[in-house]
């Protein structure tokens, strides 16, 4: 009897050996089959820029761009933008206005002396790469309907319990950026467009935020959380673009939605950053 017992033991440590070899084998079989599929990740350049047209936004950079002078700039750093080789364009525009803006690009690319009717970085940049590359179709990957949130309420709140970290940290990068006004265009897009730079974009419009609460509450999170949302968003219209192993993908956008951009596409399973620096020379 002791021996059948031995004998059954045996046989049920053979078969969870078996169970545990098959589990094995099948996560091993995932992991090469997931490597095959992104094997090839889709190379993406992600652009940060500064708008180059009217914007409300509280944090701008003064720029004509019906100047000369400008317009030349741009055009030679659309053409640096270009040696990337993109396949498809992604701007700051909402979806809903794909057709319309696609309906623009057109008569920008057919029509001699066209003024387009979106203009600043789209028409300077994006437009203008576009008509060098061939690219059939621009996409507009923007999102609006949570863009609304106080980054002022650190000046707003009263009774915080720590009012001073951002006021000290604002006041400190502004001043950078301040100091940025007297370069070049292309220098201007060169400093946005740094890892660092891209850092201290995401605490400015967000972070930062977090510093500004009473106690016991999260006022000034709640605010951030709307822009990170805002920002994950984007990314999702991002991820809808129908593609292929082959494309390649140009991303033109205001330099914190890049600086979120460049974050969650480090990340990603589907894409690969290539350097900007590579590129703005």
């Amino acid at each position: 009897m002791k021996s059948l017992k031995n004998t059954a033991q045996l046989i049920q440590l053979s078969n969870r050996a078996k169970g545990i070899n098959l589990k094995f084998i099948l996560i091993l079989l995932c992991g090469i089959l997931f490597g095959k599929v992104y094997a090839q990740k889709i190379e993406v350049l992600n652009f940060a820029t500064f708008h180059m047209t009217y914007t409300p936004d509280a944090h701008k950079v003064k720029f004509n761009e019906k100047d000369d002078k400008n317009k030349n700039e741009a055009y030679k750093i659309a053409k640096m933008l270009a040696e990337f080789k993109p396949t498809i364009i992604c701007v700051e525009v909402l979806p809903t206005k794909n057709e319309e803006l696609n309906a623009d690009y057109r008569s920008f690319k057919e029509t001699k002396d066209y003024t387009p009717k979106y203009g600043g970085e789209i028409a300077l940049i994006a437009y203008e790469i576009g008509k060098m590359t061939g690219v059939n179709k621009i996409y507009g990957i923007d999102e609006q309907q949570t863009a609304a949130y106080n980054y002022n309420i650190g000046n707003e709140l009263e009774n915080q319990v720590d009012s001073i970290t951002s006021k000290k940290y604002n006041a400190s990068i502004l001043k950078e950026f301040m100091a940025a006004e007297n370069l070049s265009v292309l220098e201007k897009l060169k400093l946005f467009n740094r890892k660092a730079t891209f850092q201290k974009f995401i605490n400015l419009n967000a972070d930062i935020l977090t510093h500004n609460s009473t106690k016991g509450n999260f006022e000034g999170a709640d605010e951030a959380s709307k822009f990170y949302r805002r920002n994950l968003r984007i990314f999702s219209n991002l991820n809808q673009i129908p593609v292929n192993n082959d494309d390649r993908i140009l991303i033109i956008m205001g330099a914190t939605h890049s600086a979120f951009l460049d974050e969650f596409m480090q990340r990603s399973p589907k894409y690969q950053l290539v350097d900007i620096e590579n590129y703005l020379k």
